[in-house]
């Protein structure tokens, strides 16, 4: 029986899946207006840290949900987490220090999670999976997120027996990697949408994030710190990133990679070594003849948030998840300085003026003693002299213990010492 199916009968026995969310901006707000319109689906509760939004958010859903609905509505989120109408969390706030605490408390609270924070997950996301596993819990990032939309791909590609030799998406944005809330204001204000959110964007770090998450997710590895970034689009993707001797960019096969071009979609890239099936793969998807052995299945939108109904209903009817991490930890988005910063300088976070993500391996994180960004939350302050492009290390910041996300990621760190889980 499809989800659809579970769903159609969940409402047809009066028996929704009960849905808390936390953050009504813009991925949230959209959330909640579409459960208005899913069987079997309603919204018990809204936070946001401004109430304001919040109940615009419970207004416009009420507006539109013709099922009769009491939804609880908080600027704390721990009233919609702990309530007993709340069955499935979703945490839509994209802040790694809110995010930790929410899943903390979805875990206490026995309730599956869903996660559109990409951010938390890269940080904390292996030893939470391990948490809500051996509570019977479960832990997932979000359908509609690229990373999900490329597990799919991914999947359905290893389903039919094909090798993977590159996972990836479009970047949306150019790359800035100065980009801050004052350069992004116009812009955001244009798209309704946050100018942090919007920097967190150009300056590569939600890029890099994304990669991050699938690449902990399908065991993938980056090809080189940041990955490449070419200029690609669906007839010549497969030709750049191939491996130097085959005229392309890349060093190795088997990568996570971000391409500018082919945006909003996703892509993965596919190879056979049995000839009859590369000759019905350049017939089946009309290529040169010449083309191969590489080819591209590409999806070409991700639908973020109006997708998360998806997983709330996957985590709920079938204890599944859309994606979530195979272990330890493969890869990290590790922190780089955007500007010059003086000792005894606060740093602030995600999509603000200090820093920005850059995606390596995790073996290479712990080399180089390099910081995962999701640590940069509460009181950062650096503790000398640090250039523009800089790559953070513990010796140039003190980090904030007294964060949830510090602790928690303090607990991963014990759990899984030293080793790289990969499975390609």
């Amino acid at each position: 029986m499809s989800i659809y199916q579970k769903l159609l009968m969940r409402d047809k026995e009066n028996h929704p899946i009960k849905v808390g969310i936390i953050g009504a901006g813009q991925m949230g707000y959209g959330l909640i207006s579409q459960i208005s319109k899913i069987p079997g689906m309603v919204v018990t509760g809204i936070c946001d840290v401004n109430k304001s939004a919040a109940l615009k958010a419970k207004n416009f859903y009420q507006s539109q949900e013709k099922r009769i609905v009491a939804t609880l509505v908080s600027d704390d989120f721990r009233r919609i987490v702990q309530s007993n109408e709340v069955e499935v969390v979703v945490d839509a706030t994209g802040v790694p220090e809110v995010g930790a605490n929410i899943s903390l408390e979805a875990l206490l609270s026995k309730k599956h999670l869903v996660l559109l924070n990409v951010e938390v997950d890269i940080t904390i996301g292996s030893v939470m999976n391990q948490l809500f596993t051996s509570a019977g819990l479960v832990y997932s990032g979000s359908a509609g997120d690229e990373p999900a939309a490329i597990v799919e791909l991914y999947e359905f590609a290893k389903t039919m027996g094909f090798d993977v030799v590159v996972a990836g998406k479009g970047k949306n944005n150019p790359l800035i990697p100065t980009a801050n809330p004052d350069s992004c204001t116009a812009e955001a204000n244009q798209k309704n949408m946050s100018a942090h959110m919007l920097a967190a964007f150009q300056d590569g770090t939600k890029t890099m994030a994304e990669m991050n998450l699938l690449s902990n997710a399908i065991g993938l590895l980056p090809d080189k710190v940041g990955m490449h970034g070419v200029d690609a689009n669906l007839n010549n993707v497969a030709e750049k990133l191939n491996l130097k001797e085959n005229g392309g960019v890349l060093n190795n096969l088997g990568v996570v990679e971000y391409v500018n071009g082919l945006a909003p979609g996703v892509f993965v890239i596919v190879k056979s070594e049995l000839e009859p099936v590369n000759e019905e793969l350049k017939y089946l998807l009309k290529v040169h003849p010449n083309h191969g052995p590489h080819y591209t299945l590409y999806r070409p939108y991700h639908l973020a948030s109006l997708e998360t109904p998806i997983t709330i209903a996957k985590a709920v009817l079938e204890h599944s998840t859309s994606i979530h991490p195979l272990g330890a930890p493969i890869s990290e988005t590790v922190t780089v300085t955007k500007k010059d910063i003086k000792a005894g300088e606060p740093l602030d976070g995600i999509g603000g003026y200090c820093v920005r993500g850059v995606l390596e391996t995790h073996e290479d994180m712990r080399k180089n003693n390099h910081i995962p960004i999701g640590l940069i939350s509460g009181k950062v302050v650096a503790k000398r002299n640090i250039k523009a492009g800089h790559f953070l290390t513990n010796d140039d910041v003190e980090l904030d213990p007294s964060t949830t996300v510090w602790k928690l990621r303090s607990l991963q760190d014990q759990l899984f010492p030293s080793k790289t889980l990969v499975n390609i």
